[in-house]
């Protein structure tokens, strides 16, 4: 047996206790920094710093208070709030306490977060502030089971008389409380942990879905224990790496990440908030981030943007530049792969240091300078783009997993990486493709199962554990994953051919910077359409050397002009596709697609029953007079 594998057989039941162990290890080091306002209430935020030994304090005495308020082993505590470090603080506190973590993202609506709480059966909720408990409040007739709320930020909380006694704490309330309860029983936590079995639920994460209800995954102590010690593992991370962390931790891609921090013993830096991510990489400085695809689609298309902005001249040694990093990159992870040399010839080598020069330093500095790696996930890449930040010098690692299989369960191996595929399994995780295409997983990280769902459990989970991912894909003869598309995704035409939309869309992303958003259709049609988001800021820029300035974005978007720039991407898209695959007509959509609207998940995948229901009648004018074979 390897050393991994019996690091992972012999790992021990819970986070909690590896937390423990990387107090006990490190105490004195840096384990978070988060923002805080300026002391004049101006200029940029500073950063503050939290040591793994005040991080153990707080956290203790969280777990504490929730004991205290009578939260025992498996009791659902839910978390309402946006990525903070007080959500990281709440969540270990109730692993501690050994309760279970019931995520809510922020942006859920009052009668969702009332179902969620319900279904979970949440006693606790922990609300991020005054908008977040009026979804309580509001709902709390709903909620006989919700016996407190407890508020992280209490500024702007007034009283309500309707309010039970002591329904409302504040997070410091609650840490008073906790610290006081440690007084009279200093052992009260250490005993809590020293308790979970690895088969104790630990997190109830429900998914965005992109149909119905959401389900409630049941990961239990055992799948996050796997998870810090496979990523660990693989070595992408070290002890002296800063990662910044933005990605929502509601979701199973950001909840993992704390995982494999707490094994690993790095600094994070923590910040939720999507519009400070270009001001925050710079100060920060990172060295490894996680992100989703639309973060490097967006700076990709802000530094074409730019070059276009900038004059012809600039354009065109953007543009050359950019075919630089890929042919670069293209070339040097090929000859990796054959010698294990990342090598390329004299002649694109030199090109390749001009460039950098010209353009791809000011890119890295963009991301603070020093990034090393960054990991993609949640949704596909395109490999171009994939291509261009390696060229770079910014690699990009994509990963593959989903909720139900606590979210790494593939991740690109550092410098044998390969673009255009989500990498290797992790140790410990299984992989095999059914004769349908479809993508099957086994392994420690695989959840319990849906909440109360049975039927629903039984419908993707094998009785010998293999999990039905429903997305389809490739592994190559050495192991890389290369996923094509959703199961259910997959259009097949009136005229008998299959299409993978993801696959098209990519491209299309690919070649048009400025698409922000792309809905490719054609289930049951003879013939392929198109619903195409640009991206406002993008356009605009254009618009302005095109005689369209000053003009509103729906004029602009209304333009003949418009349309023809969008066809031209049309046509060079189509130039590069199957005859069956091609887009044979396309509609602009009059505002971006997003979470506030419902045409996208939280973790920004693209809800295609809900965007075709909400923009029914563009479609139907694409189809209008058709004759469907």
């Amino acid at each position: 047996m390897s050393d991994t594998q019996t690091m992972i057989e012999n790992r021990p039941p819970s986070v909690a206790v590896l937390f423990t162990e990387r107090v006990t290890a490190t105490p004195d080091a840096e384990a978070f920094r988060y923002p805080v306002p300026s002391a004049s209430g101006r200029g940029p935020d500073e950063w503050k710093s939290l040591s793994w030994g005040g991080t153990a304090e707080r956290v203790y005495a969280i777990a504490a208070g929730l004991i205290d308020l009578g939260v025992g082993p498996e009791d659902r505590v839910a978390l309402l709030s946006a990525t903070r470090v007080e959500w990281i603080l709440a969540d270990l506190g109730v692993m501690c306490a050994g309760g279970a973590t019931t995520t809510i993202y922020p942006s859920t609506n009052a009668e969702e977060s009332a179902y969620i709480l319900a279904d979970s059966g949440s006693s606790v909720l922990i609300a991020e502030d005054a908008v977040q408990l009026a979804k309580a409040r509001e709902r709390r007739a709903d909620l006989p089971d919700l016996r407190h709320v407890i508020v992280i930020d209490s500024a702007g909380v007034t009283p309500d008389e309707s309010d039970p006694e002591g329904w409302v704490l504040s997070l410091a309330d609650l840490e008073a409380r906790g610290a006081a309860r440690l007084e009279k029983s200093p052992e009260a936590v250490a005993e809590r942990i020293a308790a979970i079995t690895s088969d104790q639920l630990a997190t109830l994460i429900y998914t965005s879905g992109t149909t119905g209800r959401p389900k409630g995954v049941r990961l239990p102590h055992g799948n996050w224990s796997y998870m810090a010690k496979a990523i660990a593992a693989t070595e992408l991370v070290t002890r002296e790496d800063v990662q910044y962390l933005w990605l929502p931790l509601a979701h199973v891609f950001g909840k993992v990440l704390l995982s494999g921090q707490i094994e690993v013993g790095h600094t994070t830096a923590v910040d939720g908030r999507i519009d400070k991510i270009i001001e925050n990489l710079p100060v920060v400085q990172p060295t490894y981030m996680a992100s989703v695809p639309r973060i490097f689609e967006k700076v990709y298309n802000g530094v074409a943007s730019k070059a276009r902005a900038g004059g012809g001249a600039k354009y065109k040694i953007f543009l050359w530049a950019a075919e630089v990093a890929r042919e670069y990159a293209k070339v040097t992870q090929d000859n990796f792969r054959r010698t294990g040399t990342a090598s390329a010839p004299f002649v694109l080598t030199a090109k390749h240091k001009a460039a950098d020069a010209l353009v791809y330093s000011k890119l890295r500095d963009a991301f603070g300078g020093r990034l090393r790696a960054a990991v993609s996930g949640s949704a596909a890449l395109s490999p171009e783009i994939g291509f261009f930040f390696a060229g770079a010098g910014i690699h990009i690692l994509e990963g593959y997993g989903l909720t139900e299989s606590s979210a790494a369960s593939f991740v690109n191996p550092g410098a044998a990486y390969r673009t255009g595929t989500v990498g290797k399994p992790l140790p410990g995780t299984e992989v095999r493709i059914a004769e349908d295409g479809e993508i099957l997983l086994r392994g420690p990280g695989i959840m319990e199962g849906y909440h109360g769902l049975p039927e629903k459990t039984r419908e993707v989970l094998e009785p010998d554990g293999w999990l039905h991912t429903g997305d389809i894909g490739e592994l190559s003869v050495d192991g890389y994953l290369r996923i094509t598309d959703r199961k259910k995704d997959l259009i097949k035409t009136s005229g008998g051919k299959y299409i993978a939309p993801t696959e098209v869309e990519i491209q299309f992303k690919a070649i048009c910077p400025f698409v922000s958003n792309i809905l490719v259709i054609g289930a049951d049609r003879n013939y392929c359409t198109a619903l195409i988001a640009l991206d406002e800021p993008t356009l605009l820029g254009w618009a302005k050397e095109h005689g369209l300035a000053g003009r509103p974005y729906a004029e602009v978007l209304a333009a003949p002009a418009t349309t023809e720039l969008i066809q031209g991407y049309v046509t060079r898209l189509n130039d590069g596709l199957q005859r069956w695959q091609t887009i044979k007509k396309f509609r602009l959509l009059p505002r971006d697609l997003d979470v506030e609207h419902g045409d996208l998940t939280p973790s920004l995948k693209l809800k295609r029953p809900a965007v075709e229901r909400g923009f029914r009648h563009l479609i139907d004018e694409m189809y209008e007079g058709a004759r469907e074979a």
